[in-house]
């Protein structure tokens, strides 16, 4: 089971970066739920993460992940990725720590990003 959420969290970085909406959402549960960045109110099931993910569809966006980081305990995940969006002039830069609990087949049921505003940096291009 770890080799199989190792792949998912590395599919998912890569489509957080590049990937269309519809494939993020396909990595989850359909009754799952996110909470990101932490403290804000959970979204859960497909409509509430498609929504939440369609926020940053049209940015031009770029991620990766620190390998090194990855940790797999059980159903679990947590991991530092980067995430890198460039709109109106600006870059953005943030690099939040996700912590995932999968199910049996392997989708995300549950997703909390650990991250505040304090830890985002914005430049100009």
């Amino acid at each position: 089971m770890a080799r199989e959420i190792r792949d998912v969290v590395e599919q998912y970085v890569k489509l957080v970066g590049t990937g269309p909406t519809a494939d993020i959402v396909d990595l989850y549960a359909p009754d799952a739920v996110i909470e990101d960045p932490i403290g804000t109110e959970p979204k859960q099931g497909h409509e509430a993460i498609r929504e939440f993910y369609d926020v940053i569809a049209s940015l031009e966006r770029e991620t990766s992940l620190a390998p090194e980081t990855v940790r797999i305990a059980g159903n679990h995940a947590a991991f530092v990725f980067t995430l890198v969006t460039r709109a109106g002039g600006q870059r953005m830069t943030l690099s939040p720590i996700d912590a995932m609990e999968f199910d049996d087949d392997g989708r995300i049921i549950r997703m909390r990003a650990y991250w505040s505003a304090e830890d985002m940096s914005v430049e100009p291009e």
